[in-house]
C-alpha cells in the first residue's frame, strides 16, 4: 500500500533522473558533430549519466525519498538513455553492431512487457537487481567504446575494458528479461485476483522484486 511519502514528485532523486533525461539530446548532438573528437566529451557525458543512475537510487533509499513517480521514472530514463546511446553508437560505428542489436532487443522486450502488464492491469513491479546491474555494466561499456574510437592513443586499452563490462552486462540483462516473464504473469494474475476479491498470497520472490 502506498504511503503519503510515496506520492511525492519533487524529490532530489527525481530531479537527478530528470536531468539525465534532459541530457540525452545533448549526447546525440555531440555524437552527430562532424569531428570525431567530439565523441570524447560524448563519452564523458554518457559515463556521468551512467553514474547518476546509481546515485539517484542511493539518495532515494538513504534519505527516505523513494517515491512512486521515481520507481516509474527511473527505469524509463534507463530504457531511453540506453536505447538512444545504443542506436547512436552503432549507427556511428563506435560499437559492434551485434552488441547494439542484442542490447536493444532486450530493452525492447522489457519495455513491451511492462506495457502489456500495465494494459492488463497488472501490479507494478520493481526493477530487478540483475537488470540494474546489466544496465550499469552496459553504461560503462558504451563510453569506453566511444573514448577508444575518439582517441587512438589508448584505443586498445579502452576496448579491452569495454568488453570486460559488455559481456556480463548482456548476460545479466537477458537473465533479468527472461526471469521477468513469469513475474509479469504473476503480476497480472494478482491484479485479476484482487479484482475478484481473492488475491493470492505473494511468494517470497514476489515480496522481494
Amino acid at each position: 500500500m502506498a504511503t503519503v511519502g510515496d506520492d511525492r514528485i519533487l524529490t532530489v532523486p527525481n530531479a537527478i533522473t530528470t536531468v539525465r533525461l534532459l541530457c540525452i539530446p545533448v549526447f546525440v548532438w555531440l555524437m552527430l558533430r562532424p569531428h570525431r573528437e567530439s565523441w570524447y566529451p560524448a563519452a564523458l557525458l554518457l559515463g556521468a549519466l551512467g553514474v547518476t543512475d546509481g546515485v539517484d537510487g542511493y539518495v532515494a533509499r538513504h534519505f527516505g525519498q523513494v517515491s512512486t513517480v521515481g520507481k516509474v521514472l527511473d527505469p524509463v530514463a534507463d530504457r531511453m538513455l540506453l536505447g538512444v546511446a545504443g542506436i547512436t553508437t552503432v549507427v556511428m560505428g563506435a560499437v559492434p553492431a551485434w552488441v547494439g542489436v542484442t542490447s536493444l532487443a532486450r530493452e525492447g522486450l522489457v519495455a513491451t512487457g511492462f506495457l502489456l502488464v500495465a494494459v492488463r492491469g497488472g501490479v507494478r513491479m520493481d526493477v530487478q537487481w540483475a537488470g540494474k546491474a546489466g544496465t550499469f555494466a552496459l553504461m560503462c561499456a558504451l563510453p569506453l567504446f566511444l573514448a577508444g574510437h575518439a582517441n587512438d592513443d589508448w584505443n586498445n586499452v579502452a576496448e579491452v575494458v569495454a568488453w570486460v563490462f559488455v559481456v556480463p552486462g548482456l548476460v545479466l540483462g537477458w537473465y533479468a528479461a527472461v526471469t521477468y516473464v513469469p513475474r509479469a504473469r504473476r503480476a497480472v494474475d494478482t491484479a485479476r485476483g484482487e479484482a475478484y476479491g481473492h488475491a493470492p498470497n505473494p511468494t517470497a520472490e514476489e515480496a522481494n522484486i
